[in-house]
């Protein structure tokens, strides 16, 4: 973060100021870019509340006791590509958080192939995460956007794969936290990225300094360098008091194409860290209208939280990956598994 702090060279023109402080604009601007924009306007007239039906059974669960993901697996972000399914999926051990792939000729039988990405101890990664991603297949390889950094300064970071094993990181984050008391100031996290008409365009949650968690989107040509929506958050928290199955905070959205509309699915957290995956549809991707009842889990191994959809649209069939646990957690340690499900 850059911070412009009071004058340490004194000028003895009105000329000499004004340039002095329009540098410090231009530097800031530089470092953060803020643009008014929206994605490509949707042709569809009315919207229908959508349903949500999950399988029974988790598809991907922890692995044995000492393995990198033995205590949560959470996250995922499924492409298809090359007739499989990849999922690029978070996996704690009880101490960090890394990505890993798993493999499938359907999306529901997966077939683990161990980690694939680590925070990087001594850089703006630190040691905790390198996980929580959205992944793409874009000019012939993967691109995978990803949090990272010590809790409360999490950042997004970029990295690219040809293969879907061997990853080539940017070597800074690609998505910087707010200015000083901007609703993105502490943390920014949880990308989901989708391309329209050759941009990219990446939905993400923002913590401010009170720690409320809302949902705001960024806009690229090249995945590297993003300009912030001026008008952000797009969606955000309701009021206190309310009882609201997002009260607490609002984060890890996938954004997607339906019925002529756009849908955003979200995770939810209550006052008791039950956590519901909510609806909501949008002509522009920037004002968005919540349905009225979120999904809840109704699974001994999801009955607690489901959180973190990954999206796909097949020819009109819209199939969910998701998270879910048994334990009320914010982040970690409730039994973390993947689960599907599709849309009506």
């Amino acid at each position: 973060m850059t911070t412009v702090k009071g004058a340490a060279i004194r000028s003895t023109s009105m000329s000499g100021r004004i340039g002095a402080c329009a540098l410090a604009f231009l530097l800031l601007a530089a470092c953060r870019p803020y643009a008014d924009f929206a994605l490509p306007r949707s042709a569809a007239s009315s919207a229908a509340e959508v349903g949500f039906t999950a399988q029974p059974d988790a598809g991907l669960t922890p692995g044995a006791p000492g393995e990198w993901d033995s205590s949560d697996v959470l996250n995922p972000s499924v492409v298809s590509h090359g007739n499989q399914y990849w999922n690029f999926y978070s996996g704690f051990d009880g101490k960090v958080w890394s990505t890993g792939l798993a493999v499938s000729p359907d999306g529901i039988r997966w077939s683990k192939q161990g980690k694939v990405l680590s925070p990087d101890p001594g850089t703006w990664e630190g040691d905790y995460i390198a996980a929580n991603g959205s992944a793409i297949w874009r000019n012939n390889e993967f691109l995978y956007w990803y949090q990272a950094g010590k809790r409360g300064e999490f950042r997004i970071g970029l990295a690219r794969s040809s293969d879907g094993r061997n990853w080539r990181k940017e070597p800074t984050p690609v998505l910087e936290r707010g200015p000083y008391r901007s609703w993105d100031e502490f943390d920014v996290a949880d990308p989901y990225v989708l391309e329209l008409d050759g941009l990219l365009y990446m939905y993400y949650l923002g913590q401010d300094r009170a720690a409320r968690q809302q949902i705001g989107v960024a806009r690229s040509s090249d995945g590297v360098h993003w300009e912030k929506l001026r008008s952000n958050p797009v969606l955000e928290l309701p009021q206190p008091g309310s009882g609201s199955f997002a009260e607490h905070g609002l984060g890890e959205p996938a954004v997607f194409q339906w019925n002529q509309r756009y849908w955003m699915l979200y995770t939810g957290r209550d006052t008791n860290e039950y956590r519901r995956i909510g609806a909501a549809w949008s002509d522009d991707g920037v004002h968005w209208h919540p349905q009225s009842q979120p999904f809840s889990g109704t699974a001994v191994w999801d009955n607690k939280v489901i959180c973190d959809p990954t999206v796909l649209n097949e020819n009109g069939m819209v199939r969910v990956w998701f998270g879910g646990g048994n334990v009320a957690s914010p982040d970690e340690r409730l039994h973390g598994s993947i689960g599907a499900a599709v849309l009506q």
